[in-house]
């Protein structure tokens, strides 16, 4: 073997040792767990305590919340002690004029949703926190909340449900 096809071999093969070393994480979901320290996640139930009260919005969205970080992650969901813990109450839910016409009628309204969440992170405590998250959806008046609540429901917990996962797992 002549001396140039040795270095060639030997680069070769010394960039195939180094190989198993590098590691390259992408997640699609945009998770950015440590599955090596983090397994299990517990979702508890989020009973609502806002004054307002639309009786679906806790069940659907804890059931939601639940599917999105069974769908968007590996973590096993455990009922409690998860290395993952995340609990909380809906703290609001309120409509309120937001738009004003030039006779001074309200023309839309804004629901708005306020869920008050606490976060663990068992293997990493500084990741901890409690918040509130906040999202609202506005409707004409020419509808009552009685005809759009569950449309607009829907779309409020889906963006409340991205800004938790968010905050997290994707570390955004």
């Amino acid at each position: 073997m002549d001396l140039s096809k040795l270095k060639y071999f030997l680069i070769l093969i010394l960039a195939l040792s180094l190989l198993p070393a590098c590691t390259v994480s992408y997640s699609f979901t945009g998770s950015s767990l440590d599955y090596t320290k983090v397994k299990t996640i517990s979702i508890a139930n989020f009973p609502n305590r806002a004054t307002l009260v639309y009786p679906a919005l806790a069940p659907t969205f804890t059931e939601q919340l639940k599917e999105t970080f069974s769908s968007k992650t590996s973590l096993n969901q455990v009922p409690k002690n998860g290395d993952l813990q995340i609990s909380g109450e809906i703290t609001g839910y309120s409509l309120s004029p937001s738009a004003i016409n030039s006779s001074g009628s309200s023309t839309m309204t804004r629901l708005t949703v306020v869920v008050k969440v606490v976060f663990v992170n068992r293997s990493n405590s500084s990741e901890n926190f409690e918040r509130s998250f906040s999202s609202y959806q506005e409707f004409s008046n020419t509808q009552t909340i009685n005809q759009v609540q569950e449309e607009l429901c829907e779309t409020i917990i889906n963006e409340l449900i991205d800004q938790i996962f968010n905050a997290t797992v994707a570390n955004w």
